[in-house]
């Protein structure tokens, strides 16, 4: 699975409880400037769930804030610091994606389409097998038919049907 990378935002986990935006932003702001801090609230209690994100604005900077931060301690707590994964939006292709479930539109039409022409191929192609049974049929009903009629001319000639028996006997 090959995910981009955002190579200056950092991912901050391992954060203590008393750890807010404004903490966070002092302990990153030595390496170089910053352009966002973020720590996501848990919906239920209202607080960061230990984790954060330190957005630079220049790579070097996150570089080195990563390479000085990662296993750090803060508040008792020790760091770990990874470059930031995308946001995840929920939809796509594999239904967690990093762009938004109609971006892949054109590819979903696509594969309509694809879809759409394999069932006409595989309707023809029943269609062509069946004139080719329904011809198959009618030429097996013919040499039965003809068979019939070669086993009506021997039934009327009395020296065919003796050479029939004969035939029959020796075999």
């Amino acid at each position: 699975m090959n995910i981009q990378v955002q190579k200056n935002t950092l991912y901050v986990g391992g954060l203590a409880e008393e750890v807010n935006e404004a903490i966070l932003h002092a302990a990153f702001i030595p390496f170089g400037d910053i352009k966002d801090v973020k720590t996501p609230l848990d919906q239920a209690t209202q607080k960061h769930r230990s984790f954060g994100f330190v957005t630079f604005l220049e790579r070097e900077d996150a570089v080195a804030a990563m390479d000085n931060m990662d296993g750090a301690e803060l508040y008792g707590r020790v760091l770990t610091v990874n470059y930031a994964l995308p946001d995840r939006i929920k939809g796509g292709e594999q239904g967690w994606a990093a762009q938004p479930i109609w971006a892949d539109a054109d590819t979903w039409f696509e594969r309509q389409q694809q879809e759409q022409e394999m069932q006409r191929m595989q309707a023809d192609q029943r269609a062509a097998m069946q004139v080719a049974e329904e011809l198959h049929r009618k030429k097996m009903a013919e040499e039965r038919q003809g068979e019939k009629e070669e086993d009506a001319e021997i039934k009327s000639d009395p020296m065919a049907v003796a050479e029939a028996e004969i035939l029959s006997q020796t075999t």
